[in-house]
């Protein structure tokens, strides 16, 4: 009975083995065919392509509810774009129908909503645009706000206005050179939403929006992360300061906490504590671009 039996086993055998070996061919020539079409993805002529990342300087709200409606892009196809480095910007960024054949504007086509811009602490950030476009030097981003803008604190509902008078964009003026080019004709920026400095609140409790963006690469700028423990019972924020910057973070939850986009330099990190936890100063944070310098599990004492 063993005998009749032996070749079919072994024929299954090879069938299964002929099977698993023809998969692997099959995933492989899946796998070299995506590597070849990634590589040969080129960006055609004339063309460029950006990213953009939104990020956020917190405030202390429970949320803060951002109305974008779009977000443009100003690009000098000129030759030699540094003859318009003394253009009157704020007046071209007002003013949408260019006359200049080298000045063209770019809609990156974002879908217009409600952006909680608190979810995106701590090293978060969300790619909010990214599009292709003509060839140039990226000269101002233009990001228009609704007036559907709302903050929450102590979760309690606030409405945000925009101040009377006051444009509802913001005009963010680069040289061009400042983007980072990850591979040949793809660029990416992060911008970073100041909360802290975008908010205003009046004596009477009002809350007014004068947007204040700043922008930065990762690979150009350095960060510092960490952990604040007991986080939940004392409710630290931290001001990371040095002679020219001032950036702040607000713990998650958990502890954890990350500042990006710090230049190059030596910093003073104050904690401030929620009673009866004390206050706490670290002297002489040394960062350096494009590292990540870590304070570790910093313990608050009572």
């Amino acid at each position: 009975m063993s005998q009749l039996y032996a070749k079919p086993i072994m024929k299954m055998k090879t069938r299964n083995i002929l099977s698993f070996a023809a998969m692997l061919a099959f995933v492989f020539a899946i796998f070299v065919t995506s590597c070849n079409r990634s590589s040969s993805a080129v960006m055609p002529a004339g063309q460029q392509s950006l990213a953009l990342y939104l990020t956020d300087g917190p405030g202390l709200f429970d949320s803060v509810l951002i109305d974008i409606q779009s977000i443009k892009v100003f690009v000098d196809t000129s030759t030699n774009t540094r003859v318009h480095d003394s253009c009157d910007w704020d007046r071209r960024g007002s003013d949408e129908h260019v006359k200049d054949s080298s000045f063209i504007w770019v809609d990156l086509g974002i879908k217009a909503g409600i952006y909680d811009l608190l979810q995106l602490r701590n090293g978060v950030d969300s790619l909010i645009a990214t599009s292709t476009f003509p060839k140039g030097a990226i000269r101002m981003i233009k990001i228009t706000i609704g007036t559907n803008n709302t903050l929450v604190k102590n979760s309690v509902h606030y409405p945000i206005t925009i101040p009377a008078g006051a444009p509802n964009y913001v005009l963010i003026k680069t040289r061009g050179d400042e983007y980072d080019e990850f591979l040949p004709g793809r660029s990416r920026l992060w911008l970073d939403f100041d909360v802290a400095r975008s908010i205003v609140q009046t004596r009477n409790g009002a809350f007014y929006l004068r947007p204040v963006f700043h922008f930065f690469t990762v690979k150009a700028t350095a960060s510092i992360v960490g952990h604040i423990t007991p986080q939940r019972d004392a409710q630290a924020v931290l001001t990371i300061t040095n002679a020219t910057d001032t950036a702040y973070a607000l713990p998650s939850p958990n502890g954890n906490f990350a500042v990006r986009g710090l230049k190059d330099g030596t910093y003073k990190v104050f904690i401030n504590s929620t009673r009866p936890y004390l206050d706490s100063t670290i002297n002489n944070v040394i960062v350096a671009a494009p590292k990540q310098t870590s304070l570790g599990d910093i313990i608050l004492h009572k």
